[in-house]
């Protein structure tokens, strides 16, 4: 750290330290692929995600659903619209 700052590399990259999870929506995500009728495969959530103009493959989408991934936040608009659930539960309020 730098005068309280992160540590930013000489690229001006900021630098994260592993932490176990790099978001909060991730399992409410998968709660709300699974509940759906039918459910909705990671792979169908990408194609529904690509047609709102959000590049996302199945593998992103693992990785967001176990915490592996940051998630933007025009992102979890998106999912939310998708899986037609309020962004709000996936921020896991009025839970």
């Amino acid at each position: 750290m730098y005068g309280g700052l992160p540590a930013v590399g000489l690229t001006g990259v900021k630098r994260t330290t592993q932490t176990p999870h790099r978001n909060i929506v991730g399992r409410r995500i998968r709660e709300a692929r699974l509940a759906s009728r039918p459910p909705v495969s990671q792979d169908d959530l990408a194609g529904r995600l690509a047609a709102k103009g959000i590049i996302l493959d199945q593998t992103a989408i693992s990785r967001i659903e176990n915490g592996e991934r940051y998630v933007m936040d025009y992102e979890a608009a998106a999912i939310a619209r998708c899986l037609k659930v309020h962004i709000g539960w996936l921020f896991e309020e009025n839970s």
